[in-house]
């Protein structure tokens, strides 16, 4: 498997999670944008559901491992 097939995996993954944490998000407060979606916080009703945090901690994790596939992927290149 190249570091393209792992990159594209990642990204589809990534594509996924956000969906779910989109779809998660408007089932809680149905008004929500993308927008909104940066900044959680900003609504208790977001920033105190477990469910949502969860799916938001999965998605920040497939970026965390984009990010050190990518940090690994210029280290071999350099």
């Amino acid at each position: 498997m190249s570091f393209q097939d792992v990159e594209k995996l990642l990204e589809e993954l990534i594509s996924q999670q956000q969906k779910k944490v989109t779809e998660c998000g408007v089932s809680i407060i149905p008004h929500l944008t993308e927008d909104d979606l940066l900044q959680p916080n900003d609504f208790p009703e977001l920033e105190h559901h477990p469910f949502f945090r969860y799916e938001e901690g999965v998605l920040a994790g497939l970026y965390t491992a984009r990010m050190a596939l990518l940090a690994l992927k210029k280290d071999l290149v350099s």
